[in-house]
């Protein structure tokens, strides 16, 4: 685990970084200015010189992190390697925003249930994997040794078991409830990893979608929430100039189009002419 002002700058560099792909600026010069912008006592800027000579060399920021393991979280890695492959639907602000949360839920005392719980619903809400996602969760420094295998297990338990049973079985408030069943001498077959809070409120998701649960976790106990991806506008904006300057143009093809066929009618053209009363045409009328 790193200091705390290290995860604060990390949430600082994503989300800034992402702030500024938004308003076009090349990649490298974001780079450069972060690298001046953040506390120059930690390791940030350090990664971000690296990051930027990978980013220049090969075109990706998650080279760069690969060669950092000591400094981002597999995870971290993971998230950034998914938004820069070929082929995907991932977005690369939507990652940014991800690792931004995350790392400011780091600088925050980080629980190790809070932190699977956000890990968890980023792959599933994003489709990112279940295979490398949980491997790169289970190497996390926050898990200990029965975090991890914890973490590896549940790949191949999610087939057979809702994701609510996994954290109801592992935690503090159904060993009180086999106890006051009648079983007060129950020892779990396996060590308790939630607490009684978590366990009730997985109890009353059974049967129901995962994102109730993980809504309900982030209502109850304060835990992070997801980001998710923006829906594309499907009807773009224009500016009002560029409006009208696109209507006269496609005005313009209609009658070139139509003078091509011969079928050009001037008339629409013409200004009506002024009617008159006889009367007042009349030099005769006094």
């Amino acid at each position: 685990m790193l200091d705390r002002e290290e995860y604060i700058e990390q949430a600082y560099f994503f989300r800034t970084f992402g702030e500024r792909l938004d308003e076009n600026l090349p990649a490298q010069e974001i780079l450069e200015s972060l690298r001046e912008e953040v506390l120059a006592n930690t390791k940030l800027p350090m990664a971000i010189d690296v990051m930027r000579g990978e980013l220049m060399h090969q075109g990706r920021l998650s080279d760069g992190m690969v060669h950092l393991p000591h400094y981002f979280a597999p995870f971290q890695t993971f998230v950034m390697q998914k938004s820069e492959e070929d082929k995907t639907k991932f977005d690369q602000r939507t990652a940014l925003h991800i690792l931004e949360r995350e790392a400011r839920y780091r600088s925050e005392n980080a629980s190790p249930a809070g932190l699977f719980v956000y890990q968890f619903e980023c792959l599933a809400r994003n489709r990112l994997g279940y295979d490398r996602g949980l491997d790169a969760m289970a190497t996390d420094p926050l898990y200990d040794t029965l975090w991890r295998e914890w973490v590896r297990k549940i790949r191949q338990r999610l087939g057979e078991h809702e994701f609510s049973d996994l954290i109801y079985a592992r935690s503090e408030w159904y060993l009180d409830e086999k106890r006051r069943a009648g079983q007060p001498d129950y020892v779990p077959p396996a060590p308790i990893l939630f607490g009684k809070s978590e366990g009730r409120i997985a109890k009353a998701n059974r049967g129901k979608d995962p994102l109730y649960l993980f809504a309900a976790l982030q209502r109850q106990l304060g835990y992070p929430s997801v980001p998710r991806a923006q829906p594309a506008d499907s009807q773009m904006k224009l500016p009002p100039q560029l409006e009208i300057r696109l209507q006269r143009i496609e005005k313009r093809i209609q009658l070139a189009e139509s003078e091509a066929q011969g079928k050009l009618d001037l008339s629409q053209f013409y200004i009506p002419t002024p009617q008159f009363p006889d009367d007042d045409l009349n030099p005769s009328n006094p």
